[in-house]
């Protein structure tokens, strides 16, 4: 399993994007809705699973989007299936780890 992913720093604290590697470059549409899962956003630097789960519990704010991602997230006690939001069978989720 791997990952996309972009670390940087927001207002002193660890922002990671990170997405399912299979979405780079995928549009997601629903209704009037588009969504660009671009590489300038999620990231350049793949990643296997334990690299991922390392960035997942030490960032603080985390934009995820993608079945194994958020799958990963969760079972790691990082947020809940309960704050997934599905667009075009897509999920994404935004935690804030303070």
């Amino acid at each position: 399993m791997k990952f996309s992913v972009r670390v940087s720093e927001y207002q002193k604290n660890v922002m990671l994007n990170i997405c399912d590697v299979d979405l780079i470059g995928e549009k997601i549409v629903q209704d009037a809705l588009t969504i660009h899962i671009s590489e300038a956003y999620y990231g350049k630097k793949i990643v296997e699973i334990d690299e991922a789960k390392t960035l997942l519990k030490n960032s603080s704010i985390i934009n995820m989007v993608g079945k194994d991602t958020i799958s990963l997230a969760v079972d790691l006690g990082i947020g809940s299936e309960n704050g997934v939001k599905v667009i075009s069978d897509v999920p994404f989720l935004i935690v804030f780890n303070t």
